[in-house]
């Protein structure tokens, strides 16, 4: 079939296809990967919350720095990559970004607000996280005096992105793209975690994808503070010291961590509940970031393009 013909490559939950010489059609599957390796056990409607909160940040975001998004209506994808197939349509629906083909930066732009994952390792061992000397006495889930930015290197398929610091950055894109991909990054969260507070929601932290189009403009591209790319916290329950109720695939990592399992591929099937428990908390945060209800969102469209 046509899409089939169009395809990239698979990435751990999206699907690539080129259309044409200046888009991509990425799709989000409902794959969940967690320690870098995808799990046999999809969570139902995964890919369409995360495309919808992408849609969403994208809108909400675009006079900070444009983006690659360009529709999610599957019409909108030539004839000649579909083949006008109904199932093809209804695939998908909800789960698609027609985006603007650019060249894709190496660096995970992670800002962090909070203490937590790898940053609170680090802060533990060295007092600092990708270079970043922090203040002496912080606690695991503690907010930051200002958002810090702590990249990383974005490795090939496969292995493990390392964080880096931000000196590593300006040797892989150069000191004036390395400074404005920081700044950008830095605006981005910020304007994320005024969003989320209103919604009583923590961004903790996220990570920003960026490219360059052949004008040489930067982008944000992939996807955008979503439970897939942030740590999403309760604001009611935050509570310093101890680890957060999360409206993020951290529930699974928890699970995860109770098994007999060495993090090597295709890893443990995720039991009902667990499964259940995800998708609540992927739900809830589509709902209460955007302000509509994904049942409806996925009837009626309802999120603005």
């Amino acid at each position: 079939m046509p899409l089939a013909d169009a395809f990239v490559r698979s990435g751990k939950v999206r699907d690539l296809y080129r259309v044409g010489d200046d888009r991509l059609l990425l799709v989000a599957s409902d794959r969940l990967s967690a320690f870098d390796v995808v799990l046999p056990t999809p969570i139902p409607d995964k890919g369409r919350v995360l495309t919808g909160l992408s849609r969403f940040w994208f809108r909400e975001t675009s006079s900070i720095v444009q983006n690659h998004l360009l529709s999610t209506d599957p019409a909108d994808v030539p004839l000649g990559t579909t083949g006008g197939d109904p199932g093809v349509y209804a695939d998908l629906r909800g789960r698609m970004m027609l985006g603007r083909l650019a060249e894709v930066l190496p660096v995970e732009c992670v800002v962090r607000g909070y203490l937590s994952g790898s940053g609170w390792q680090a802060y533990r061992e060295r007092g600092e996280v990708c270079g970043i000397r922090l203040p002496a006495g912080l606690r695991e889930s503690e907010r930051l005096p200002d958002p810090v930015f702590t990249p990383a290197w974005k490795a090939p398929q496969g292995e493990h992105d390392e964080n880096i610091p931000f000196e590593r950055v300006v040797a892989l894109v150069g000191e004036e793209r390395a400074t404005q991909i920081r700044a950008i990054s830095l605006a981005l969260y910020r304007h994320g975690e005024a969003v989320c507070e209103r919604a009583g929601i923590i961004l903790a932290d996220t990570k920003y994808e960026f490219g360059v189009l052949p004008s040489g403009e930067v982008i944000l591209i992939d996807e955008v503070m979503t439970p897939d790319s942030s740590r999403l916290w309760d604001a009611a329950g935050h509570e310093p010291g101890r680890a957060q109720a999360s409206y993020d695939k951290q529930y699974v990592r928890d699970w995860l961590l109770g098994q007999d399992w060495d993090r090597s591929a295709p890893g443990p099937a995720l039991p009902g509940d667990v499964v259940a428990g995800t998708r609540e908390r992927y739900v809830e945060a589509f709902e209460r970031i955007t302000g509509a209800s994904l049942a409806r969102y996925l009837q009626e469209d309802v999120i603005a393009r």
